[in-house]
């Protein structure tokens, strides 16, 4: 499963009027980053970058003065995007501005059913907040000290960490690879993943006494032949039996 956490920073908030000046974003197969990027600064070809926007994002209209304008990189941006879902923290913001500047090429919209929205995801797991990507980091142990300014490629490869994390990707995506029995299971993207279960090459001694083990079997008797406890234990020989199968 390919999956592609990305980001934009924009000259404004109106994505009718306003540009995209940077996409970051960061590839994932199977919830596992494969080092493959996809970074570009882009020229808004004469939209001013709004004062409110430049204290987030620090980029000038002079720094993009010499960058590639939207139609000059769409076809690297869409080949690096196809095929793959899609995650955003406040999803909804950076497709507006995506699907804009398509509309202005002619091309078709992205699919919102490729896109997963990680702000909703944090707010259905994290009811009482706060969710911000910066939040989120600090919930989850992930170092942002060097984020002095929002930019593309640095929040997307933070939101990897933190979808991860939001998801429990980690453990979904682990491949055991001892014993014998081997099974598949379906993680919550669809992905299948083999596991591995290890048996005990000789079972844990036993943590029950022979005063315990004598007062269970006292009890069991005195709940009578149609009790469960004792069609399971069979007498002292299956009650032994069981005692060391919740060992192993």
């Amino acid at each position: 499963m390919r999956e592609i956490i990305f980001d934009t920073e924009t000259t404004g908030l109106d994505n009718k009027e306003d540009r995209i000046i940077e996409i970051g974003a960061v590839e994932l197969v199977n919830r596992f980053p494969t080092g493959n990027t996809f970074h570009v600064f882009i020229n808004p070809q004469g939209r001013q970058v709004h004062p409110e926007a430049l204290a987030v994002h620090g980029i000038s209209n002079e720094r993009l003065a010499n960058e590639p304008t939207f139609p000059e990189i769409v076809d690297r941006f869409l080949d690096f995007f196809d095929g793959a879902k899609l995650i955003a923290h406040n999803a909804n913001f950076d497709m507006g501005f995506i699907n804009a500047e398509l509309a202005r090429l002619g091309q078709p919209a992205l699919d919102p059913d490729r896109v997963v929205d990680s702000l909703a995801l944090a707010r259905r797991k994290h009811p009482m907040g706060p969710n911000s990507l910066d939040a989120l980091c600090r919930r989850y142990g992930i170092n942002n000290s060097h984020r002095t300014f929002h930019g593309a490629l640095l929040d997307s490869q933070l939101l990897a960490e933190v979808y991860i994390e939001l998801i429990g990707g980690k453990q979904a995506a682990l491949i055991l690879e001892a014993g014998n029995e081997r099974g598949a299971v379906e993680t919550s993207g669809g992905a299948q993943v083999e596991i591995a279960i290890a048996q005990r090459p000789e079972l844990l001694p036993s943590r029950i006494s022979e005063a315990e083990r004598a007062a269970h079997a006292k009890l069991v008797e005195g709940l009578g032949e149609k009790a469960i406890w004792a069609k399971i234990l069979g007498g002292q020989s299956g009650e032994a039996e069981a005692a060391e199968q919740l060992q192993a």
